[in-house]
């Protein structure tokens, strides 16, 4: 997909982008491990970083055109509405600062097309920038290297393949600039409560007093946000959204040579109000039994499955306005301030470490 931003000054092909490539860290011990651990658990679960192998990330950013799957496209548009001010206001002193350069870290980039529009903002305010985008899938990381070198001039990236959820951050903080942190995407909302505070005080450990977080949160519904169209983002008419779901399934079967049938498994998305949050699921059609060889983390398994037995693939928590302020002044940050589009369905907030 290709980053479209608003034109930006021409400068030396010596500001152009540069990939950095990293070794990946998803490795097939970990996957092994994740697998097992997931699947003799009592409910069955699968961890979603399982999702984005290579298959997984394309079917994802299908995802994200899909007409039912509202939350790219709201944050897009809010980026192409407020990239200017967002940039303006993660640049305004604090303290004795006078108004400094921006570096900008992004959690999860994947093919980092929204972000386009922030960086060619940040360009456009002090001509060049440092951006290091931080995902699990290579295969992303490389895409969104090739984009912003293409479009936006000015931009040096420097990429890290990495789980930032276990890894330190490879902050490369440079003299004399301030820290934007960008989470976006709703991607905070793929952990519980707790586990959601932990990325964000990890991230809060490496960064400096006055360094933003810009945070993007789907809201809960709402008077202008039903249900329905909540489910409908997660289990669109088209069925990409299920083959993304199975395809965990797949990739399971290629690097732990398992035997899923991902036929034999339907998606479900669920509304779970007590939690604020949509699940997937897996289910099994019929009774089944699936094979795990023996591989370095433990020996053969023999995994059997009811009719109806579902395992959870992703939790997808949704923001309220007070939640969302909750979960920043607990790891460590204060909002500073919050943007929505008119039928408040999405917020991009901008908060400031402390």
């Amino acid at each position: 997909m290709s980053i479209t931003p608003a034109a930006v000054d021409s400068l030396s092909s010596d500001s152009l982008s540069q990939f950095e490539e990293s070794p990946l860290t998803s490795s097939t011990d970990a996957v092994a491990a994740e697998v097992r651990a997931g699947l003799t658990s009592t409910p069955k679960t699968l961890s979603p970083w399982l999702f984005y192998d290579e298959a997984g990330s394309r079917l994802f950013e299908q995802i994200t055109d899909l007409e039912e799957y509202y939350l790219t496209r709201t944050e897009r548009s809010l980026f192409t509405a407020h990239a200017d001010e967002i940039i303006q206001r993660a640049s305004q002193p604090t303290g004795d600062d006078s108004s400094p350069m921006l570096t900008l870290i992004e959690l999860g980039a994947g093919t980092a097309t929204k972000t386009g529009i922030l960086l060619a903002a940040t360009v456009r305010r002090q001509r060049t920038v440092v951006y290091q985008p931080v995902d699990v899938s290579e295969t992303a990381l490389a895409e969104a290297s090739a984009n912003i070198r293409d479009h936006i001039p000015g931009v040096t990236v420097r990429s890290q393949v990495a789980d930032y959820t276990t890894q330190a951050l490879p902050l490369n903080r440079l003299p004399n600039t301030r820290t934007l942190a960008l989470y976006i995407g709703s991607s905070i909302g793929n952990f519980a409560p707790e586990d959601a505070r932990g990325v964000l005080r990890n991230l809060r450990a490496q960064l400096l007093p006055g360094d933003r977080l810009l945070l993007g949160t789907d809201l809960a519904p709402g008077p202008a946000k039903t249900v329905e169209e909540l489910i409908a983002a997660y289990d669109d008419a088209r069925g990409v959204t299920a083959a993304f779901n199975r395809n965990v399934l797949t990739r399971i079967n290629r690097d732990l040579d398992a035997d899923f049938i991902p036929g034999a498994f339907r998606h479900e998305a669920r509304w779970n109000p007590s939690e604020s949050r949509m699940e997937m699921h897996l289910v099994s059609e019929a009774a089944q039994q699936v094979h795990l060889p023996a591989n370095s983390a433990g020996t053969a398994l023999h995994l059997r499955f009811a009719p109806n037995e579902s395992i959870h693939t992703e939790n997808s928590y949704k923001f309220t306005e007070a939640r969302i302020r909750e979960l920043l002044e607990s790891s460590g940050f204060t909002l500073a301030h919050s943007w929505q589009d008119p039928q408040h369905r999405f917020a991009v907030n901008l908060a400031t470490a402390v």
